[in-house]
């Protein structure tokens, strides 16, 4: 059986030829597709829908485009619905088979990327056989529930006005007996393996410190300066090193409260008073570069260093520079930072009259917070700040200096 040949309806390649004519003349323009026949709906107004995703106007305007525009009458017209963003899943853990410790550093109040690769360790424990990390540090659980934490045990507000380890050792022995918990982790950090190690002599558990890898069955770590592995079953107590573990994301836990106030007010009234207790002061300028927290560079913008050298000094900030500073004698060859000097990873680089050569640039990727002064507003430096100061470095080092000295007199 066969079929009729379908009809095709003729194209006339002139009438197409003037649908898509949109100029004419000695020249005429083209388009590439028809025009399309005109539709009553109304003409956007760019500006309405820019008014309606402001979110903050100063100091630097912020706009969320995810937000509903149907209150402007946009949705209409764009022929679209914009969905809300969506929530994050809470995963909740009522009766956990097991329980892992976090005890977390949480420098002053605030929970350090350190802290977060912790819980994120210790959920690969807990993710295992159904069980639920608790959380051990001062102030709320609320700033820990994305980052892994079904319940959050808070240590009094006072203990985190100075450091005092024997009373966080004294508090992490208490919660072992009163939790009973599979297994301890600590921060890898000068107060947390302090901690970790005051625990262990006090309990007589031993330590597997400088966790890399872990796992329900085995846990690694380097040693020999890297050259090899040493592996052993995860311990009770355990320190994890920096950068080791990838912090979690897109999922919220309950990060519950617990009140075991009673516990460890029995454990702090067994240690001796100490009288004047508190942190010595350190010279940034003393700190290697790569274990400090706040850098203050300058590059070859920098003409004024008497004003860097203050400034320095009223942020409490370690003075560094580019190969170019240190070249040139104003800086010694130990404060260079680049992929030819010093790698950092602090939490907050202050870059003066720095351009950003591609060394210097490999030299701050894994800091958090860069904060760039420059005047040329397409330097490297200025596309990977998080914050930019399109002004002269000599201007701006004064400016800072006396807002620092009026905050603090006030």
């Amino acid at each position: 059986m066969t079929h009729p040949p379908a009809i095709r309806r003729r194209v006339d390649p002139r009438v197409e030829r003037a649908a898509r004519t949109i100029l004419t003349g000695q020249r005429p323009r083209l388009l590439r597709q028809p025009v399309a026949a005109a539709t009553s709906e109304r003409r956007r107004d760019p500006r309405a829908i820019r008014d309606a995703a402001l979110v903050q106007r100063q100091p630097r305007p912020r706009y969320d485009w995810t937000r509903d525009a149907a209150c402007v009458g946009i949705a209409p017209m764009m022929g679209a619905t914009i969905a809300a963003a969506p929530a994050i899943p809470l995963k909740v853990i009522p009766e956990p088979a097991y329980l892992i410790l976090a005890m977390l550093d949480r420098p002053s109040g605030e929970v350090s990327e350190h802290d977060r690769q912790v819980i994120a360790a210790a959920r690969l424990l807990a993710d295992a056989g159904g069980g639920a990390v608790v959380t051990v540090s001062t102030g709320s659980g609320d700033a820990l529930a994305e980052a892994g934490s079904d319940r959050h045990v808070a240590l009094p507000d006072g203990w985190a006005d100075d450091y005092v380890p024997e009373r966080r050792a004294a508090a992490a022995s208490a919660l072992m007996a009163a939790l009973s918990p599979r297994h301890i982790l600590f921060p890898d950090s000068p107060d947390g393996a302090d901690v970790a190690r005051r625990v262990a002599a006090a309990t007589e558990e031993r330590l597997f410190a400088g966790v890399q890898s872990l796992g329900p069955d085995r846990a690694t770590r380097q040693s020999a300066g890297g050259s090899l592995e040493t592996g052993h079953r995860p311990t009770r107590l355990m320190t994890v090193a920096a950068d080791a573990f990838n912090p979690l994301d897109g999922v919220r836990h309950e990060a519950r409260p617990l009140d075991l106030a009673a516990p460890l007010t029995a454990a702090e009234e067994l240690l001796p008073r100490l009288g004047g207790a508190r942190r010595l002061a350190v010279d940034p300028d003393a700190l290697s570069l790569s274990e400090t927290d706040f850098i203050l560079s300058a590059g070859n913008g920098v003409t004024d260093w008497q004003s860097f050298a203050e400034l320095g000094e009223a942020l409490g900030a370690t003075r560094a520079g580019s190969r170019v500073v240190c070249d040139a004698g104003h800086l010694p060859r130990e404060r260079q930072v680049g992929a030819s000097g010093t790698v950092v990873s602090a939490r907050c680089y202050l870059a003066f009259g720095i351009a950003g050569a591609p060394q210097h640039l490999q030299g701050i990727t894994g800091v958090r917070h860069v904060i760039a002064v420059n005047t040329d507003l397409h330097a490297e430096m200025i596309k990977r700040a998080d914050l930019s100061i399109v002004a002269d470095a000599q201007a701006v080092m004064p400016a800072l200096i006396r807002l620092i000295r009026e905050r603090r007199h006030a």
